[in-house]
């Protein structure tokens, strides 16, 4: 390993974050995002005012049965997404150790298996293991999501520049400095895009869950359904395409604030 000077390093550091720019789409995605769902809100309203809304569709859409299908969603889709970054990120680290990579392949090729699977089949066949309920649907969207957060961390921390890490090598750093000081930070753009990723796939997932004693707005859309009340159908589609999108802007935010400034 070349050593280098502290001088170099600046220099080498500034290089490889300026190739790490900002997220594509830039200021525009954040722009584009909440307009659609103050289109989508605006057209929800619409309907909701125009429509002929009889009784059996206000019983579905009844504000409690909302705010508790509601908060049944998020918690399904935060615990799936907080369980997916605590498996992804430390395993994708791992798997780019010099000792592990060889590892690397069969294990995304593993995570890809989760969503081959249909999203229904995958629900059932943790039915089928587990059982009812709202954790089994956690487990099964941890698996059917974690392959963008793996993927990204394997990706993110591979594309750091050797000679940044040499650099920080010739400073004085241990591995593990290195990789705390440097190839994670460097990392954390292409690290929170997969993140954002999961954590959209598991919001519109919850909404499957329904199907095996879950819960969530799912149940609004399965009423509506079966019920034929299309007014229903609509605003519980309508709800769950309302909270991916601000979800994913407030993502987006994430994804541009919280990267480092610096190393």
């Amino acid at each position: 390993m070349t050593a280098r000077t502290p001088a170099a390093a600046p220099g080498l550091f500034r290089r490889v974050r300026s190739s790490m720019s900002d997220p594509e789409g830039g200021w525009i995605g954040l722009v584009i995002t909440p307009v659609m769902a103050l289109i989508l809100l605006g057209t929800m309203l619409w309907v909701w005012n125009t429509a002929d809304i009889d009784q059996t569709t206000r019983n579905i859409l009844e504000g409690s049965k909302l705010r508790g299908q509601f908060q049944e969603h998020l918690f399904m889709a935060a615990w799936s997404t907080v369980f997916v970054i605590g498996i992804a990120v430390p395993l994708g680290i791992l798997l780019t150790r010099p000792r592990f990579k060889r590892f690397a392949t069969p294990v995304l090729t593993f995570a890809s298996s989760g969503q081959a699977i249909p999203a229904y089949g995958l629900l059932i066949l943790f039915f089928t293991w587990i059982g009812t309920g709202p954790w089994t649907s956690i487990y099964a969207f941890t698996l059917y999501a974690i392959l963008p957060v793996l993927r990204n961390t394997i990706v993110g921390l591979e594309q750091v520049d050797d000679a940044v890490i040499e650099a920080g090598r010739g400073m004085g750093m241990t591995k593990l400095e290195a990789l705390r000081k440097i190839e994670l930070p460097l990392s954390v753009p292409v690290i929170l895009a997969g993140i954002r990723t999961a954590l959209v796939i598991n919001i519109g997932m919850a909404a499957l869950a329904v199907f095996i004693g879950g819960g969530g707005l799912g149940e609004t859309i399965n009423s509506g359904l079966k019920l034929r009340r299309d007014v229903a159908t609509f605003m519980g589609a309508g709800i769950v395409a309302m909270l991916a999108l601000v979800v994913d802007w407030l993502a987006a935010l994430a994804e541009r604030y919280l990267r480092p400034r610096g190393v």
